[in-house]
């Protein structure tokens, strides 16, 4: 936990209010001497009325921001949307340089300004589980992906044969995998 020295600018972690995220960046970017991140998730969501792109903030209830905690503390705090500062007991530690800027070039390489783009990864020949309908609970193996179209060739076995089938891609719950 790297405590910054007094006037130095560094990056701090903000609480905002409940689903306010990008309320309280816009109010920050208006302060002088305060830089703003706050990288939001955009993907795909099946719902009633079919898909939709749903974009949500990378870090629910918090942004980053830089500035000097000795000028900018009592504006950055009573900024619209900003419940306060992160504080481990009376310390305010800053969020590494290093870390902030490899997410920023991974939104970068997105071409987004601050929004990731996420989709679900399946590769051929990966084990799933096909989610409702009338074969709802049934094992396949991904024979090929279409992502254009946002479908999926499955083998399965059905009545005593192996079947190729086409579903939606988001009628398959994918298995869990470890992360790296």
């Amino acid at each position: 936990m790297k405590i910054p020295l007094p006037g130095e600018f560094a990056w701090f972690c903000l609480k905002t209010q409940t689903k306010r995220e990008s309320v309280a960046a816009a109010h920050l970017r208006g302060l002088e001497g305060v830089e703003v991140f706050c990288p939001m998730l955009r993907y795909r969501k099946a719902t009633r009325r079919g898909k939709i792109w749903w974009v949500e903030a990378l870090f629910p209830g918090y942004v980053l921001a830089r500035f000097s905690l000795e000028t900018e503390e009592r504006a950055v705090m009573y900024s619209q949307g900003v419940r306060g500062i992160v504080r481990f007991g009376g310390k305010v530690p800053s969020v590494p340089d290093d870390f902030v800027d490899a997410l920023r070039h991974e939104v970068a390489r997105q071409g987004g300004e601050e929004v990731l783009t996420v989709g679900p990864r399946i590769t051929e020949g990966e084990e799933v589980e096909l989610a409702h309908g009338p074969l709802g609970g049934v094992r396949a193996t991904v024979v090929e992906v279409l992502p254009a179209r946002e479908r999926v060739k499955v083998l399965l076995e059905f009545l005593g044969r192996e079947q190729v089938i086409e579903v939606d891609l988001f009628s398959l719950l994918l298995p869990r995998k470890p992360l790296p």
